[in-house]
């Protein structure tokens, strides 16, 4: 290949660029993503943005109605088919702004569960990661992951575990939020009526079943970068997953890449994310890698 993981830059429009919205599909998407090294397809379980989260620094416009509020389970497999092929076909690499990087379409990286709310809030979410599984195995895609991109607070679902359950067979890989280290930090930033204790106890019972990767994305809030009270509250979160049996693969530290809703939320700069990172890293022992 032409390109390799290190090319994908976040200057790329199709990097850029994670609109949810493809043709004339609801629920699946296609996006170059940083973090999965490549063509990532998403499928979009919440087109009606409902999400038990409310992030400062969430793009998705809730002001806007969703636009419906059930999971066609039939709609979802044809589309994700459609766009599997048109992808291994070579279609989506002369399709503009993925033109910019036609080398990453080819090979599809992994098959994400993430959209405009939180997918674990669906009822049927086993059979959702059935359809993925078999996308998977119609276009022997062996090598590429099933991913959920959560915020946590679902994990404990008896439907979910089963579908997490499935994933384990499947490559599956879960990408769990954390972005604070103390319930005050966890409300001013995620701003949810799921307890922060719950989000914790989730990664944690989910993390001693296979490895996980946490998910954080750190920010300035009203000017300030989190000080360094919170941030090694938020190691010590990290250090208690580990020493009750869980298995933390590796963090993604990230910032803010896109506009906000709250203008009092804004990026790092790729220095003062570095510098947490290795925080992170000394506190930890984990690995770390950067998103900037």
């Amino acid at each position: 290949m032409g390109n390799t993981p290190s090319a994908i830059t976040n200057t790329l429009a199709a990097v850029r660029d994670h609109t949810r919205r493809y043709q004339d599909f609801t629920y699946v998407y296609p996006v170059i993503s940083r973090r999965s090294r490549g063509l990532s397809i998403g499928i979009n379980l919440n087109p009606d943005k409902v999400c038990n989260f409310d992030c400062v620094y969430c793009e998705v416009d809730r002001r806007i109605p969703g636009r419906r509020k059930d999971v066609d389970l039939l709609q979802v497999r044809d589309e994700l088919r459609w766009l599997v092929r048109h992808a291994l076909d070579g279609g989506l690499a002369r399709e503009p702004k993925f033109d910019e990087v036609p080398d990453f379409t080819r090979h599809i990286r992994d098959i994400a569960f993430s959209g405009d709310g939180e997918p674990t809030m669906v009822h049927n979410f086993a059979e959702c990661v059935q359809v993925a599984v078999e996308a998977k195995e119609e276009f022997r895609l062996d090598t590429t992951r099933i991913v959920l991109i959560t915020d946590a607070a679902g994990l404990d679902k008896t439907s979910v575990k089963a579908g997490l359950a499935l994933m384990d067979r499947h490559q599956g890989e879960i990408w769990g939020k954390l972005d604070a280290g103390t319930e005050g930090y966890y409300q001013l930033v995620n701003r949810s009526p799921v307890k922060f204790e719950r989000i914790l106890a989730n990664l944690r019972d989910t993390a001693r079943v296979r490895p996980i990767i946490i998910q954080s994305l750190f920010l300035k809030t009203h000017g300030a970068v989190m000080d360094t009270p919170e941030l090694h509250a938020y190691c010590q979160r990290l250090r208690d997953i580990v020493f009750a049996g869980g298995q933390i693969r590796e963090v993604h530290a990230y910032t803010i890449a896109r506009p906000t809703p709250e203008p009092w939320a804004t990026a790092l700069t790729a220095a003062e994310l570095v510098k947490i990172a290795e925080t992170i890293r000394q506190e930890t022992g984990l690995k770390v890698e950067i998103f900037d």
